[in-house]
């Protein structure tokens, strides 16, 4: 079976409905995926509701989290799967992240507006159509005035991967893997070696993290190089965590297609039979 574990849709930065994620998903030939929009789990039930039959979902969502345990802290992300949505603690952390990202999104226009650039924030949230506010949809709104021709160019530094780009208010790491695990989650480090998002996490710092109940790690990403895919395959090795393969797939925000990387199917049936959150869904 061919699992992706790692996938966006329109509840968060991805340019594809949950419903026509899993379609595409069963397109694709892939056995089981998992949508994991950012901070949140407002796609879980459309997903649900449209699974083609044989196709398998996984909830789950990627938590906006930091590092700080150096001076200047660190920026991650943590792939949370299979965990209780409705466990309080969690859910007001992710509430919290997502106000901030709305809060992040209105300073950064107003950024934008004090060079001359007319983005407004209704805009951008008119991209973001009711899911959570993310970078790409300022990238959407510079595309449309001729400013930048791709996502990515718009996330370079003179843009928004450092002239225009503020903080949010993360979850601290720590912090993050305690609640997933309350909420009968598993959590996964997610392209921890993605050296063009940023600071990367050091060894050590996965390594506390894994002490602290982190469960697996991405290695096979699209911005991992293949020494990159070693290296963490020796350090999972070292520090018993599991290694997953995934797309981060974006829709037509990122080149990636779904199912370009994966997961292999005895780390899924592991990470499975780990959470006590919720289970997947098959559709019928």
């Amino acid at each position: 079976m061919r699992i992706d574990l790692h996938t966006h849709s329109t509840a968060s930065d991805g340019t594809d409905s949950p419903e026509a994620l899993v379609k595409k998903a069963a397109w694709a030939g892939l056995g089981a995926v998992a949508l994991t929009d950012h901070d949140t789990t407002t796609g879980w039930d459309a997903a649900g509701a449209a699974l083609p039959p044989g196709l398998t979902l996984v909830r789950g969502a990627e938590l906006s989290s930091r590092w700080y345990g150096e001076e200047a802290a660190i920026e991650m992300h943590l792939l949370a799967y299979l965990f209780d949505p409705g466990h309080e603690p969690l859910a007001a952390e992710l509430s919290r992240v997502r106000r901030s990202r709305e809060e992040r999104a209105e300073s950064m226009v107003a950024l934008l507006n004090a060079d001359g650039i007319d983005v407004t924030v209704s805009e951008v949230r008119e991209y973001a159509a009711g899911g959570t506010v993310g970078r790409p949809h300022l990238a959407r709104a510079l595309i449309r005035r001729g400013l930048v021709a791709t996502v990515d160019e718009a996330f370079t530094p003179e843009w928004l991967g450092r002239r225009y780009r503020l903080a949010k208010a993360d979850i601290d790491a720590f912090a993050a893997i305690r609640l997933v695990r309350e909420a009968g989650g598993v959590p996964v480090l997610a392209h921890p070696r993605a050296s063009s998002r940023g600071r990367i996490l050091p060894d050590t710092a996965i390594a506390e993290l894994a002490a602290a109940g982190l469960w697996g790690i991405e290695a096979d990403h699209m911005n991992h190089a293949e020494a990159d895919r070693t290296h963490i395959r020796s350090l999972a090795r070292d520090l018993g965590l599991r290694v997953t393969g995934s797309s981060d797939y974006h829709g037509t925000n990122k080149t990636i297609g779904l199912g370009d990387f994966t997961t292999d199917p005895d780390v899924y049936e592991d990470l499975v039979a780990t959470a006590t959150g919720t289970v997947p869904l098959t559709g019928a």
